[in-house]
C-alpha cells in the first residue's frame, strides 16, 4: 500500500493538493496510507510518488472545506485518512455531511469541535512574560502546550490583540513570532528556554483575585473554565487553593451585600411605585405619550433589573411593522430596538431584498430585557407567557397608533403575542394571516436564530430562507401599496 508523507502536521493546502491528486487518479481510500509527520514512519511504509491526474476531481460542499481546515489541525494520526475518505465519499453523495448518524461525519464534527475548543483555550490561557534584550528593547514571550496543532490558526488573534509589541509564542511543535510588521513561524521549543517570571506576574494575580467568583465553585466551573493542565503556566494559579479555601465565606459575604444594599436605581423605583402597574390607557393619546409612559411600566417584574424599557422605533405611520421578542443586552443599554448582533443580521437582510429600514417600524413583544447574570455577562432569558401577556398592552398601543398594514412576527414569542395563542414557526411561516384589525401578519424566524447555527452551510441556507420570507413580504406590500414598498404612509 503506497504511503503519502506530508511535511507539515497541519498544512491544509498541502493535504488538499495530495488529496486532489489521489482523487483525480481515482485512488480509493483503502488503497492509500497517510503518514503523520509528527510520528515515526512505519517499518514497511512505501513512500510512493503521487499518481498523475487523469480525470477531474469535482467540487465539494464549502462546509466540508471549513471542517477540513480545522480537522487537519487535530492530533489524531488518522485525520488525513478520515478527510480523504469523506472527500472520496462526497463525490457520490453531496448531502453526506447532513447524515448526522454517519460514523465518519460524527467523527469529523467532533474533531473539528475539539480543535476549535483548543484554539479558544489558547486565546484564554496564554500569558506573556517580558524579556529585555540588549539593543533590541523589550520583547514578550509565552509558552503554551496545545492538545492539537492550533498555533498557526490561532496566532492571528494575538496579532490583532497585541499588534503594538514584539512577541513570540513557543509550543512543543512550533513557534510564532511577531515583530509588529510580519507574522512568521519557526521550530518549536521547550518551556525551560523561557523566563520563569517577570513584573507582570503580580498584575495577573491581582486581576484574577478581583474577578474570582466563589459561587462558581458549586457547579465545578473552576476546572472547566481554567483546566488544571494550564495552571502551571499561569501566575494567578498559585492563588487558586487559597481562594477555594475561602470561597464559602466570600460567597456568604457576597450574598449578604446583595441582600442589604440593592442598587440605588432599584431603591428609587421602589419608592416611586408600590403595586401600581403603571400608566392607564386613558392617559396615553399618542405614540409619543406611549413612548414616554412605558418607562413607568410595572405590569411585570422585568423592569426591576433592566436598565430601561425599550420602545419601538420608526415612522409614526408605516406600512410594515416588525415585532421581535425582547430587547437584548445592547438594546437595553442603548434604549433602542434592533441595534445588537441580531439587528445587524436583520438590517442586512432587508437591505438585500430592497426594503427601506428607515420606513419600517421595529419593536418587540416585550419591552424590558430579561436576563440571567453570569459573571460579568448578562445571558438572554426567554420571557414567559405571563410577561408576554403583560406587555401586550404596549404592543397593542403601537399597532393602534402606527396602523401598519403588514405586521411581521420574528420568532414564536412575537407570533404568540400578536395572535393571543401559542403558535409554532413551522405551522405559520410564510403565509399571510388576517388579524382582527384588518392588517396582515407574516411569521418568520428571529435573526438571532441564524446567529446560533454553527455550521456555515446550514446558516447560509437558513439566511437565504429568511431573506426569501422578507422578499415575499415586500412583494405583498407592493400589491397593497401599488408598488411603493416599505414607504411610510403619509
Amino acid at each position: 500500500m503506497p504511503t503519502v508523507s506530508l511535511a507539515s502536521p497541519n498544512d491544509f493546502a498541502e493535504w488538499r493538493a495530495a488529496a486532489r491528486a489521489l482523487l483525480q487518479a481515482g485512488v480509493p481510500p483503502e488503497a492509500v496510507a497517510w503518514s503523520d509527520p509528527t510520528r515515526p514512519a512505519g517499518l514497511f511504509a512505501d513512500d510512493a510518488p503521487l499518481p498523475a491526474a487523469d480525470r477531474p476531481a469535482g467540487a465539494v460542499p464549502p462546509a466540508f472545506l471549513e471542517l477540513a481546515e480545522a480537522v487537519v489541525c487535530h492530533s489524531d494520526p488518522e485525520r488525513f485518512g478520515l478527510l480523504y475518505r469523506l472527500l472520496f465519499r462526497l463525490r457520490e453523495d453531496r448531502g453526506l455531511l447532513e447524515v448526522a448518524d454517519d460514523a465518519d461525519v460524527l467523527r469529523l464534527n467532533r474533531m473539528a469541535s475539539a480543535v476549535r475548543r483548543d484554539s479558544h483555550k489558547m486565546t484564554a490561557f496564554v500569558r506573556f512574560r517580558a524579556v529585555a534584550e540588549p539593543g533590541q528593547g523589550e520583547r514578550f514571550l509565552a509558552w503554551f502546550e496545545p492538545d492539537h496543532f492550533v498555533l498557526e490558526r490561532t496566532a492571528p488573534f494575538f496579532v490583532r490583540r497585541f499588534a503594538g509589541m514584539d512577541w513570540a509564542i513557543v509550543t512543543p511543535y512550533r513557534s510564532a513570532l511577531w515583530d509588529r510588521h510580519d507574522l512568521s513561524f519557526g521550530p518549536g521549543g521547550r518551556k525551560a528556554d523561557l523566563p520563569a517570571e517577570d513584573a507582570l506576574e503580580d498584575t495577573w494575580r491581582t486581576y484574577f483575585a478581583s474577578i474570582f467568583n466563589p459561587a462558581r465553585l458549586k457547579v465545578g466551573a473552576m476546572k472547566s473554565e481554567m483546566p488544571v493542565k494550564y495552571w502551571r503556566n499561569l501566575p494567578e494559579a498559585e492563588l487558586i487553593p487559597s481562594l477555594i479555601r475561602g470561597a464559602k465565606d466570600a460567597e456568604e459575604a457576597m450574598i449578604a451585600r446583595q441582600a442589604s444594599t440593592p442598587p440605588a436605581r432599584h431603591l428609587r423605583q421602589a419608592e416611586r411605585v408600590e403595586a401600581e402597574p403603571g400608566p392607564d390607557r386613558a392617559e396615553i393619546v399618542s405614540l409619543a405619550d406611549a413612548r414616554a409612559a412605558v418607562q413607568g411600566c410595572r405590569r411585570c417584574p422585568l423592569y426591576e433589573n433592566a436598565t430601561q424599557a425599550v420602545f419601538g422605533e420608526g415612522p409614526a405611520r408605516a406600512t410594515i411593522m416588525v415585532v421581535g421578542e425582547q430587547p437584548g443586552d445592547q438594546e437595553d443599554l442603548a434604549g433602542r430596538p434592533f441595534v445588537g448582533p441580531a439587528g445587524k443580521v436583520f438590517d442586512a437582510a432587508i437591505e438585500k431584498v430592497g426594503i427601506d429600514r428607515k420606513a419600517v417600524y421595529v419593536t418587540n413583544a416585550v419591552k424590558h430585557f430579561k436576563f440571567e447574570p453570569r459573571g460579568k455577562r448578562r445571558i438572554h432569558q426567554k420571557p414567559n407567557a405571563g410577561e408576554v401577556a403583560a406587555c401586550r398592552f404596549w404592543l397593542e398601543l403601537e399597532r393602534q397608533f402606527v396602523k401598519p398594514r403588514i405586521v411581521v412576527a420574528l420568532g414564536a414569542t412575537a407570533a404568540t403575542s400578536l395572535l393571543g395563542r401559542p403558535v409554532t414557526i413551522s405551522a405559520t411561516r410564510g403565509e399571510p394571516i388576517r388579524l382582527e384589525d384588518g392588517s396582515w401578519l407574516f411569521v418568520t424566524v428571529h435573526p438571532s436564530y441564524l446567529l446560533r447555527i454553527r455550521e456555515r452551510w446550514a446558516a447560509d441556507q437558513e439566511r437565504e430562507r429568511f431573506e426569501d420570507d422578507l422578499g415575499r413580504i415586500k412583494a405583498f406590500a407592493e400589491e397593497l401599496d401599488g408598488g411603493e414598498t416599505g414607504r411610510a404612509a403619509s
